[in-house]
């Protein structure tokens, strides 16, 4: 991006910069020089002034800016950081769908690939050309250019749209504000990317965190994903951020038209983008002759993954001919002309140390493992899932024991097996315990359930869960209401069960350590409203065995009050579609306990609601609805209602909404500044196109 004599001269103008008075002439010269060192440090790894040096020279730019009466570059270094704190990301459309990758795992699978590419392409004879590099692990986001200048950057979301997030890209200095697309003709362009965190800053960022007694960040992927999402841009930097670009999806001219299969090659592209100032996942250009050398290189990233500073789980290749790749089009799902070739799961060896026995909301008792920590798939893992006492079995595991863990799908660790080989005769055979590690009560095991269970109601590891769940988002969704709340306030002896989260003292609440008027009043407000959520979710909070939220919404949909079902018999549940006799036989021996029926009393004191609501009712479609049987989808920016009053209305007259344009879908309702949806249904030809008035018209009538 920058010649030799480029960097000297940039390092000579820092010095003199550095120990003199500035003008207003001076402030071009300095925003340009301090770009040219965030891309030294931020892409290039090697920065040639120090940190304080840096500082000092961003604070005279600040200085420039406040003082005198200057137009403020869009792209100078102060327009990163922004003070506005965004409560709530708005949704985007993107340009081009953000798809997903199919998988390969082997030779075979890429010789299937490259042979569905030629078949496509119609080429009958030779070789394909693949672009390799590596599959970053990280946080996906795409970034729009219009006019050289960094308009929009916006998360994957659901492939179609993605959060707003262009705060928080600006803030990260590893993407240029400012780029020199319009030299390549090039008036609107959007890029594909991955915001990743560099293995020794992630390392740092969790002594930091453990110094500061923070929950330690799962994974690097974890902690960049959530890293675009802050809601303070400042946050997101500090995060420690670096966003790689791999892609150009989109370019148009300043006349609309398609341009980008004029650079000819993925490799060209990339490199455009890399004398912009990008990072690029590649090391050097990795153009493969063939299928066979494209499976080589990939071999090769997975040879070196641990070298890679930053946490790959695969290769991904491309075929260069973007010509090709129009050719080849895509599915619903990924696009035909890229595959993910999938490194080999992750493996591991670590010493058996203990066992521990957790107890679940409804008296599971769940054996974990503990292990000498192990670095695995980029994660630190020391505690592993044994699922039963059958697992123990089957596996034939002793404490002491060496043991293989892998990680599948780089994501839930796992004991493959234990290397008896390596035994010396000191392992101890594990004996699952016959009482509850938190209250001694004996433990039963059903023949038909593999887990060991607690059935003391008054358990106190169970009472503990049971009130975690109740206020999580899959049940009660009280915001703001944590885990650490329950603990703290059961340590108090203010809640000891469910109802008591709906009779708490917030006046002995705000006196406590860590706690404000506001995050108190907050509190009640989120508690107030959970009060009056529909039935089905009380039903689930319940935490009764086998009671999940789909249940409860059949059987909330059969009861005006939950009292209702405290007479009801097996055949009552079962004559409910989707509703077995197992699931009947715990629901029924949950209310025939009469201290069960006295907490629904007390929640109902509470002013929690116990009665079906208009959510809890089952929709009633009638056979004339205009849109029975019938797919849709809303796209563009509607006048006279929200995008989610228009797909409730839709749902309330039989149509049923899908997230994107394709074979499945029969009407696609557009509102103003439609994009690519649209464009994409019509070139269908089956699609039926409707407007807003259309679409209201049609309901009205």
């Amino acid at each position: 991006m920058y010649s030799q004599d480029q960097e000297l001269e940039f390092f000579e103008l820092s010095k003199k910069l550095l120990e003199q008075e500035l003008a207003v002439s001076d402030y071009d010269n300095l925003a340009d020089l301090l770009k040219y060192h965030e891309w030294k440090y931020y892409v290039k790894n090697d920065n040639i002034i120090s940190d304080y040096e840096y500082d000092l020279l961003y604070k005279k730019l600040e200085a420039l800016e406040e003082n005198n009466q200057i137009k403020i570059r869009p792209d100078s270094p102060t327009q990163r950081v922004s003070n506005d704190l965004s409560k709530n990301f708005s949704t985007v459309e993107h340009y081009s769908p953000m798809l997903s990758l199919s998988n390969s795992y082997n030779q075979e699978d890429l010789d299937d690939f490259d042979t569905q590419v030629k078949k496509l392409s119609k080429i009958e004879s030779g070789d394909i050309a693949y672009y390799v590099e590596p599959k970053l692990d990280g946080g996906s986001i795409a970034l729009v250019y219009e006019n050289d200048l960094l308009v929009r950057a916006a998360t994957r979301g659901n492939g179609s749209e993605g959060e707003d997030i262009t705060l928080n890209a600006k803030s990260l200095p590893s993407i240029p504000l400012r780029v020199k697309f319009s030299e390549h003709g090039i008036y609107r362009a959007e890029l594909r990317g991955e915001a990743v965190i560099h293995k020794e800053t992630f390392a740092k960022k969790n002594q930091e965190r453990e110094k500061e007694g923070l929950t330690l960040f799962a994974n690097p992927r974890n902690a960049a994903s959530g890293g675009l999402r802050m809601k303070n841009p400042n946050d997101s930097r500090d995060r420690g951020l670096e966003v790689f670009i791999f892609n150009m999806a989109y370019a148009i001219d300043q006349n609309q038209n398609d341009i980008l299969t004029q650079f000819e090659t993925h490799a060209k592209v990339i490199n455009i983008l890399g004398n912009n100032g990008f990072k690029i996942p590649n090391k050097g250009i990795q153009t493969a002759r063939n299928i066979k050398q494209a499976f080589d290189i990939a071999r090769q990233w997975e040879e070196g993954r641990e070298e890679y500073p930053y946490e790959i789980d695969g290769a991904v290749i491309k075929v260069d001919s973007l010509l090709l790749q129009s050719k080849c089009g895509a599915t619903q799902h990924h696009p035909r002309w890229a595959i993910a070739f999938k490194f080999k799961a992750k493996q591991a060896t670590s010493t058996l140390l203990e066992i521990e026995y957790q107890v679940g909301k409804t008296g599971a008792i769940t054996p974990v493992a503990k292990v000498e920590p192990v670095h695995l798939a980029g994660v630190t893992v020391s505690s592993i899932s044994l699922h039963n006492e059958d697992f123990i079995v089957q596996k034939d595991l002793r404490v002491g024991d060496k043991v293989v863990i892998e990680r599948a799908g780089d994501v839930i660790p796992y004991i493959v097996k234990s290397l008896q080989e390596l035994r010396t005769g000191k392992e101890e055979p594990i004996r699952f315990p016959t009482t509850c590690p938190s209250c001694n009560a004996i433990l039963e095991k059903k023949e038909t359930q593999a887990a060991w269970r607690c059935y003391n109601p008054k358990c106190p590891a169970q009472n503990l869960e049971r009130i975690i769940y109740h206020i999580s988002k899959e049940a009660m969704n009280i915001d703001g209401f944590g885990k650490s709340y329950v603990e703290k306030f059961m340590q108090l002896d203010w809640v000891k069960d469910i109802s008591d989260v709906y009779n708490l003292d917030y006046e002995k609440i705000a006196d406590l350590e860590g706690f404000g008027k506001k995050s108190v009043e907050n509190l009640k407000a989120a508690i107030d409203k959970a009060k009056k959520n529909p039935l089905h979710r009380l039903l689930n909070s319940l935490s009764i065995n086998q009671l999940g939220s789909k249940a409860s919404k059949l059987i909330a949909q059969e009861i005006e009050s939950i009292y209702d079902i405290i007479d009801w018999d097996v055949e009552k549940y079962t004559e409910i579609k989707d509703v077995g006799p197992i699931l009947a036989e715990n629901v029924i021996s949950w209310f025939s306990e009469e201290e069960n029926v006295e907490l629904i009393r007390r929640l109902e004191a509470y002013g929690v609601n116990v009665k079906q609501t208009e959510q809890d009712k089952p929709k009633i479609i009638k056979q004339d609805a205009p849109f029975v049987g019938k797919t849709i989808l809303f796209t563009g920016s509607l006048e006279k209602m929200s995008r989610k009053e228009a797909q409730k209305l839709a749902e309330e007259n039989g149509a049923k909404n899908i997230s994107a344009v394709s074979s499945n879908l029969n009407i696609l309702v557009v509102g103003e500044k439609a994009g690519s949806k649209l464009k994409k249904a019509q070139s269908l030809g089956t699609v039926e196109i409707l407007s807003e008035e259309e679409f209201l018209l049609i309901i009205n009538k």
